[in-house]
Parts: C-alpha cells; sequence; structure tokens
C-alpha cells in the first residue's frame, strides 16, 4: 500500500464520515521542489487556501474542474502527503481580474497582487511553453478556494 493510501485510510479511521469516500487525487502545487514543499507548508499552516489552475491547463489534459465538495491529498514534492483539502468555492476568472484579496487568500510569497501575477505568469508561461503558446491577460484561471482538513 502506497503512503498516500495509508495515509487516507488514516484519515478515514479518524473521520468517520468519509469511510465510504473513494481515496482522492494527490497532487503537489508548483513545478519545482522548492516552491512545492513550501506550499505544502502553507497548506498545513492554513496560509494557502486557494490555487490557481489554468483553463487551459484543464482542456489540453482533459481534466474535469474542480468542484465544490471535491477532496484532494496535498503532497509535497517528493509525493509524501501532508494535507487533506475540500474545495469550498470555484470561480473562472481572466488573469487581468485577479484581485489583491484573492492573491492575499493564496498565501504565497507576501501575499501581494503584484506577487501573485509575476509567478503565475512565470508558471503559465512554462507550461504553456511545450506546446509554443503563450499566456495572456485575457487567459480564464479556475480560482479555487479549500479549506485544510487534516
Amino acid at each position: 500500500m502506497s503512503l498516500i493510501s495509508i495515509y487516507w485510510k488514516e484519515f478515514q479511521l479518524q473521520n468517520p464520515k468519509y469511510k465510504n469516500t473513494n481515496e482522492p487525487q494527490s497532487f503537489y502545487f508548483c513545478d519545482n521542489k522548492r516552491d512545492a514543499d513550501e506550499c505544502a507548508e502553507l497548506v498545513i499552516k492554513k496560509i494557502k487556501q486557494a490555487t490557481s489552475t489554468s483553463v487551459w491547463w484543464f482542456e489540453k489534459n482533459k481534466e474535469e474542474i474542480p468542484k465544490i465538495g471535491d477532496l484532494a491529498i496535498v503532497t509535497d514534492w517528493n509525493n509524501e502527503p501532508k494535507a487533506i483539502i475540500i474545495t469550498k468555492k470555484v470561480e473562472i476568472v481572466k488573469f487581468k481580474n485577479i484581485t489583491p484579496e484573492y492573491a492575499f487568500i493564496e498565501g504565497e510569497g507576501n501575499k501581494t497582487l503584484e506577487y501573485w501575477k509575476n509567478v503565475h505568469w512565470i508558471y503559465y508561461s512554462n507550461e504553456m511553453k511545450k506546446y509554443n503558446e503563450k499566456p495572456n491577460e485575457e487567459m480564464k484561471i479556475v480560482c479555487e478556494y479549500f479549506e485544510t482538513i487534516w
């Protein structure tokens, strides 16, 4: 049994209302070890309470956009489980319309909109590069608000 499955079973034992819930997806944030590990710590501390994936990514990967009530296991870069989150709210917002309030809730860096726009622009640029595509101010972002429940 994987570490993630053991973690999920332990969560279910301590949270009986989830005993019949299938193991959710697990993932880490970001595209490098330092940021992924830092974001996992921010989730544990309940500082990071949102994440911002491009609609482009969901379309390219044929993945469903998250919905309220979705569970996920957050890992560090090495896929070690660190927290369980539940989606509380989902909004689709153009990059140019991200607010300072949202940047603060996402909880990364100095929590400013300027920081958010800078690091996310770099991230989206990197993920689109292999398709010879580039982000733009009009691109849609899935703003997923979540709560750390374990």
